[in-house]
């Protein structure tokens, strides 16, 4: 199981939009039983983040540049433009080994 966090400024409103689009996205796609799912704010993750503690991190919220390449910015699912292709993002670590 791939432990996927969600994070934006304060952890509450806009992670947990992205929250619910993501669970019905991935129970649609069969893959909602292969992640646990977090949600909080960048402030109190960034530690974990640097040490790889999750494998998958979605943002709607600017991170800081020493994690940026272990972030997936998730702004447009909040905004509908270019959701697929975070969605896609996802799915790519989700199934991979």
């Amino acid at each position: 199981m791939k432990s996927l966090l969600i994070v934006c400024g304060a952890g509450h409103a806009t992670s947990t939009i992205v929250r619910t689009k993501l669970e019905e996205w991935l129970k649609k796609e069969n893959l909602y039983n292969e992640v646990s799912i977090k949600q909080s704010s960048i402030g109190n993750e960034l530690k974990e983040i640097e040490a790889g503690k999750y494998d998958i991190v979605v943002s709607t919220t600017q991170v800081p540049n020493v994690v940026k390449d272990k972030v997936i910015m998730g702004l447009s699912l909040l905004t509908g433009f270019g959701a697929e292709k975070v969605f896609d993002q996802i799915k790519t670590e989700i199934v991979k080994g």
